[in-house]
């Protein structure tokens, strides 16, 4: 009840009017677009994609610093005494002229032959590239003769001389009363290793062999070292390599440095005197960078080719299919496919799934104790039950429904029970 003023004033007691609400129109549904906008688009890309352009980015700065530290595009030339590159020996070259040695650059045996004294000194690298038909002009050369690495051509130049096995190159004590060794001291010595023939000196001991023999041989003396880092402008003034060089190369008026010729583009190379050189020794020094630089190209594009897709994207289903269509559905594709067994295999497996933990069983209890179980429990026979359980598919559509039945009462059976 409520109280209002009448028209002369009086205030009487009145039954209050119900009051109806107002229509309030439902609002619009509205739902989030599945497609992402261009922001979120953007933003996803390149959450996607950052580590992968660090990584690209750094392997160009790398590149970069790599060019800008060698200065050039064109390789050193090892053991080269025209050569200022790290690789080279020109620093040897120059060290040798302050001491009056007249160094003679040749690229061919020819060349070797006119400038060859009976007090010059044949020098030859692991990096000489000569004819086989060169080597007996070479052989013949008057002088001594000093073998730098495993040359292609030790078998000829240096007879009588056997190789031991391979050392790594690092800095080594001569152990020897060989004069040119002795006074330089420790030295950047390993590579290859040899056997001492009868009548030489070896220096520099690396596992069972040395890295330096020195021995006579036709009137001659014949010295081999096994690496010619010693040699090169980067290891020049470490320890007593400048000492050991000049030792050996600067004590005849005369130095004949066979290199490898300066355009060595198309050179037929004769393999027949490779001697114990591996595959391995002929991989160019900077194959490992190329190496590298493939590796992280390789592992770039499989992070690329790998994320193409991007990641999965929740979408609404159009229409709510229920259970009861979707069970109905795939009975039907079974009776299409006639597939009766699958179907039975699957009525029983589900059976067996929610009947097992009622009877207080294990998922892997056997046979016999689920059979026995259920015939326990809901009376049943215990054959058919065995038989409605584990037995063979049904021969028709009328054995299928009778098998799907009898299932449905044992589970309503075991659950009421």
């Amino acid at each position: 009840m409520s109280l209002s003023p009448d028209t002369t004033g009086d205030t009487t007691a009145r039954p209050s009017e119900p009051v109806t609400p107002e229509p309030v129109a439902p609002e619009p549904e509205t739902s989030a677009p599945v497609t992402p906008t261009l922001r979120q688009a953007t933003a996803r890309t390149w959450r996607s994609w950052r580590g992968a352009l660090l990584l690209a980015l750094l392997v160009l700065s790398g590149a970069i610093l790599i060019v800008l530290i060698s200065g050039e595009n064109e390789p050193g030339k090892e053991l080269d005494p025209a050569d200022g590159s790290l690789v080279g020996s020109r620093g040897l070259a120059e060290l040798l002229g302050e001491a009056g040695v007249r160094v003679v650059r040749v690229t061919d045996a020819a060349s070797a032959e006119a400038a060859a004294t009976d007090d010059s000194l044949l020098l030859v690298t692991h990096t000489t590239r000569v004819d086989s038909g060169e080597l007996g002009e070479l052989e013949r050369l008057p002088g001594d003769r000093l073998i730098v690495g495993d040359s292609y051509y030790r078998k000829v130049l240096a007879p009588q001389l056997s190789r031991k096995d391979d050392a790594r190159t690092r800095s080594r004590d001569p152990e020897c009363v060989l004069p040119a060794a002795a006074r330089a001291g420790s030295a950047y010595m390993g590579g290859m290793t040899m056997m001492t023939p009868t009548g030489g000196t070896a220096c520099y001991p690396a596992g069972e062999g040395h890295s330096l023999v020195s021995y006579p041989y036709g009137g001659r003396t014949i010295t081999v070292v096994g690496d010619g880092q010693f040699m090169t402008n980067l290891r020049l003034g470490e320890d007593g390599n400048a000492a050991l060089a000049m030792n050996l190369v600067g004590t005849h008026r005369t130095v004949i440095w066979l290199t490898a010729p300066d355009d060595t583009e198309g050179e037929q190379v004769d393999l027949a005197g490779l001697g114990g050189r591996s595959l391995t020794d002929m991989i160019p020094p900077r194959f490992g960078w190329a190496a590298i630089q493939l590796a992280i190209a390789v592992v770039l594009v499989a992070l690329w080719r790998g994320r193409r897709l991007g990641p999965v994207v929740p979408e609404r289903l159009p229409v709510v299919v229920r259970a009861a269509e979707t069970v109905e559905g795939r009975g039907r594709l079974y009776r299409a496919r006639r597939a009766r067994d699958r179907a039975a295999a699957a009525l029983r497996s589900g059976t067996r799934h929610r009947i097992v933990p009622r009877l207080g069983l294990g998922a892997d209890a056997s046979m016999d104790a689920v059979t026995t179980a259920i015939a326990t429990r809901t009376g049943q026979d215990a054959h058919q039950v065995r038989s409605a359980l584990y037995g063979p598919p049904p021969a028709d559509d009328a054995g299928l429904v009778a098998l799907a039945t009898y299932l449905d009462t044992l589970e309503r059976q075991v659950r009421d029970s």
